[in-house]
Order: structure tokens, then C-alpha cells, then sequence
């Protein structure tokens, strides 16, 4: 069982600089990007504190490497899939990601009962 993010940015340094343009001209916004790394390209100490403390998995791709069957199941991005190819089930949604883009550790929390879930 996988739990997979999915940013709504594109990968590689073109994605990156096109994604920082358009989030300063209020273009684009990706809830999952503020939550993990913001401007910082090395990510914010709060999710990688977050992500020492949990038994989340996650693994995180940018949109332009995700699956068809990914992005089927994401519908609008940003998103966070579990499962495996062929039998992903959207976790956590773009607005619940925005909601909880502060909360680190919230949103591992809400991931792990949602791994759980699939795994029972």
C-alpha cells in the first residue's frame, strides 16, 4: 500500500520557476507545496519534523510524472492517493490539504487513519 502526494506543480527546474511565477501572480496555488516546503527548496524543518515522528510512507510527485491513473483518481490537485496502481483512493483532497497547510502533523495524522482504512 502506497500513499502518494501529488503536487500541482510540474517537475524539473522549468516546472519549479514556472510554478514560483504563477504563485507570485496569483496564477497557481498548491496547498501540498505550502505545506512541505514553501520558498524553501530544501523543505520547512515543520514537515520534516512532522515526517521523523510518523509512520506515513509518503511519497511525493509532481504532477507531469504522476500516472494517468493517479490523476484520474486525484481529480483537481493538489492531492494525496493511497493504494497502489489501478486501485487508488483519493485521501486527502484539495481542500482539505488547504485547510490543514499549517498543521504538519495534522495531516500526517489524517493520512495514517486513512492508511489504516485501506489496510483493515
Amino acid at each position: 500500500m502506497r500513499v502518494v502526494g501529488i503536487y500541482n506543480a510540474d517537475g524539473g527546474l522549468a516546472g519549479e520557476l514556472r510554478y514560483a511565477a504563477d504563485k507570485v501572480l496569483g496564477r497557481s496555488d498548491c496547498g501540498l507545496c505550502e505545506l512541505t516546503h514553501g520558498w524553501n527548496a530544501f523543505g520547512k524543518r515543520s514537515w520534516r519534523e512532522a515526517c521523523r515522528a510518523s509512520s506515513v510512507p509518503i511519497e511525493l510527485i509532481h504532477r507531469d510524472v504522476a500516472t494517468e491513473s493517479q490523476l484520474a483518481a486525484a481529480g483537481s490537485l493538489p492531492a494525496v492517493l493511497v493504494g497502489d496502481e489501478g486501485t487508488w483512493r483519493l485521501a486527502a483532497d484539495r481542500e482539505l490539504i488547504a485547510t490543514l497547510r499549517k498543521d504538519p502533523a495534522g495531516f500526517l495524522d489524517h493520512l495514517e487513519i486513512e492508511l489504516r482504512r485501506n489496510t483493515e
